[in-house]
């Protein structure tokens, strides 16, 4: 109590503090001496070479610095499927392109000597500047040494699974325009989905490596189509002659026959018959007998019947490909299309004499395509019809734009007289029309019974 009475108000302390250990509080026993801390003594290391080595300071061990042992190859299944994927992809890809470059070098080389023979021109590296003075047989000679140092080149690829090539510079042809199509071998699930697609839907055709050539004729207009390059005004001298009758003409397979006749209009225009000078895969579809009797020469089956079923089509046409909506589509455009499938083992003997007539064809046509009054009055009564067709259906949606106009005319100049009145006139004015619709829908009413 003394203690207590002491703190509070500052009383005289006693000279000799209690012990807690010999107080008997075993509580404070552990802090009843200050911490005594001994340094770890320093050792230089040796200088001899039989001294003791010196001892090291270790970063304390821990997973963190090991990363073999916090994670095994278990753990990375993801990344390795993924990784795997894009490798298979990758591979695919790169076999895939490769394989249809190879297939369009082969096409090129193969049918590299029946272009540069046929045309002073090919490919699309242009005229060489170093035949701007040359003329007669030595720009012939120098534009064919161009054509063949170009080599593999004559092809363009404008995809990896789209090549093309041109010519021109030659008599009645205007020029030439050659595409092939391959599968699209890189993308394996993309071909696949295109062969299922093609499978169950008709209408989807099966992919598969195409050649499709289109010519264009001269057809007596060389003085307006020829450029003014060299040795150009050697193919004017034709004045005309390279012109010919329009029709539609055309070999096809049987069994893309159907297809054909609904994707192109020109060929829906004929019509079909088996002919005796020709295997029996192949069909003529033609308008007039007399042009088949023409066309058909025994040159021409037999170079069908070499390509066998690759031939899909052989077309002369003056039509359209899609259907005409306006007059100006109508104008007779002369072509001759051919397309056939690239065979599997890239071998085009059989392929080249068919090539070989149709890029010659111009040349026949403009010497017998030349036929009676009576079958060309007949090849274009069909036209004549389509052109009426079409310039029925050209006045009547004039003629219906024309009642749209005056309806537009009629409403704006109501809605004017409407607005120029007030609410009691407006009144009136929407009674009186009302009135007169009543009356005219009695009069149709008593028209009708």
């Amino acid at each position: 109590m003394a203690n207590v009475l002491n703190n509070l108000f500052g009383g005289k302390k006693s000279s000799a503090s209690p012990d807690p250990a010999q107080a008997g509080d075993s509580d404070f026993a552990d802090f009843s001496q200050s911490a005594d801390p001994s340094p770890v003594p320093f050792s230089p290391a040796s200088n001899t070479l039989g001294g003791v080595q010196p001892q090291q300071t270790l970063r304390p061990y821990t997973k963190w610095y090991r990363i073999h042992e916090r994670h095994t190859w278990s753990d990375f299944k993801a990344e390795g499927i993924i990784l795997s994927v894009i490798a298979v992809a990758l591979i695919f890809h790169l076999i895939g392109a490769r394989l249809n470059r190879t297939k369009a070098k082969k096409w090129i080389r193969d049918h590299a000597n029946t272009l540069t023979s046929e045309f002073a021109l090919v490919g699309f590296a242009g005229v060489p500047p170093a035949v701007a003075d040359k003329k007669g047989d030595e720009l012939v000679q120098a534009l064919a040494d161009s054509n063949a140092r170009q080599g593999e080149s004559l092809l363009k690829e404008k995809s990896l699974f789209e090549f093309a090539t041109y010519a021109t510079g030659r008599a009645n042809v205007a020029f030439l325009d050659v595409k092939l199509t391959l599968m699209k071998r890189f993308n394996p699930l993309t071909t696949l989905a295109e062969t299922a697609l093609g499978f169950f839907i008709d209408s989807f055709p099966q992919p598969q490596d195409v050649v499709e050539a289109t010519l264009y004729p001269f057809d007596g207009k060389e003085a307006s189509i020829v450029p003014g390059l060299p040795g150009a005004a050697e193919l004017r001298y034709k004045d005309g002659k390279s012109s010919f009758d329009g029709f539609v003409w055309a070999i096809v397979h049987k069994e893309c026959m159907k297809q054909v006749r609904d994707d192109r209009y020109d060929v829906s225009l004929t019509y079909t018959k088996d002919n005796a000078k020709l295997p029996n895969w192949l069909t003529v579809m033609s308008e007039s007998a007399e042009i088949t009797d023409a066309l058909l020469t025994p040159e021409l089956a037999k170079a069908v019947e070499a390509a066998g079923d690759l031939l899909e089509y052989l077309i002369v046409s003056d039509q359209p490909i899609d259907k005409p909506k306006t007059i100006d589509e109508t104008t007779p455009r002369k072509r001759i299309f051919l397309k056939y499938r690239i065979p599997s083992n890239n071998d085009y003997t059989s392929l080249l004499p068919i090539f070989k007539y149709f890029v010659r064809m111009t040349d026949q046509l403009a010497q017998l395509a030349h036929f009676r009054p009576a079958v060309i009055k007949k090849v274009k009564q069909i036209r004549e019809e389509v052109v009426k067709q079409i310039q029925k259906a050209d006045e009547t949606s004039k003629a219906e734009e024309r009642a749209l106009e005056r309806e537009r005319a009629k409403k704006l100049k109501r809605d004017q007289e409407l607005n120029a009145l007030d609410a009691k006139g407006q009144r009136k004015y929407l009674e009186k029309e009302k009135e007169k619709e009543m009356r005219r829908n009695v009069k149709k009413q008593t028209a009708r019974a």
